[in-house]
């Protein structure tokens, strides 16, 4: 599924990518798909050194070699899991907005297959994140959320879309987000595990706030809920 959405960019063509989607995000931030091809042309570096890490991680091992994927085929029983649960949360978070987990755009401009996994497991665990850190989806919370990945990944584009996310902040968010969530995110993801090597699906049956402590989540300060 992956291999056959791949496109094959020279250069130039990568560049004229990268920049026609930061350029088309800034103005559209809903466009799911300009951030994912932000991310894919100016992220492969960042993805290399997460996949150097999966490789030296025995569970990050575990996911390459497994690739899982979260779909709907795969993470539906978490909709039956005890309502302590990780898996339940998650299923409660994406329940309550009318999400689906099958909503993400593929990956296109990788040049392997297994640096294209790697993206595609980055883009797919974001609602993890999202339930682990009890983050929500408007703006600010999705800022709070691209200063975790940043630190966890390096992407560029994590830092452009909170770069992007402050300027479209009144001035109200604005002192919100730089005087508690900016703060409360820089040390949650500094604290945290390497939130790549972890196989959630493996854990969906486990008790949220254990897998919290296990994993050293710090949850987001009463102002973010």
């Amino acid at each position: 599924m992956i291999e056959r959405a791949r496109v094959k960019l020279s250069p130039w063509q990568q560049a004229a990518v990268a920049v026609g989607s930061a350029v088309g995000a800034l103005l559209d931030p809903r466009r799911a798909d300009l951030i994912a091809a932000l991310g894919e042309t100016t992220g492969k570096p960042a993805f290399e050194r997460v996949l150097e890490r999966m490789k030296r991680n025995s569970e990050g091992r575990a996911v390459l070699l497994e690739r899982p994927r979260v779909i709907s085929a795969k993470v539906g029983h978490a909709w039956d899991l005890p309502e302590n649960t990780f898996g339940a949360a998650y299923a409660r978070f994406m329940g309550s907005r009318n999400f689906s987990p099958d909503d993400r755009p593929p990956v296109r401009f990788m040049d392997t297959e297994e640096l294209a996994y790697v993206a595609m497991r980055a883009r797919e665990v974001h609602d993890f994140w999202h339930t682990l850190f009890g983050l929500p989806t408007n703006l600010i919370g999705e800022s709070a959320l691209k200063v975790i990945e940043f630190e966890q990944m390096y992407l560029p584009m994590c830092m452009l879309s909170v770069v992007g996310g402050t300027v479209r902040f009144n001035e109200k968010q604005r002192t919100l987000f730089f005087q508690h969530y900016f703060p409360w995110a820089v040390k949650a993801g500094l604290r945290c595990t390497d939130l790549m090597c972890v196989y959630y699906e493996r854990h969906f049956h486990e008790d949220l706030e254990d897998v919290r402590r296990k994993w050293g989540i710090i949850p987001a300060p009463t102002a973010a809920k």
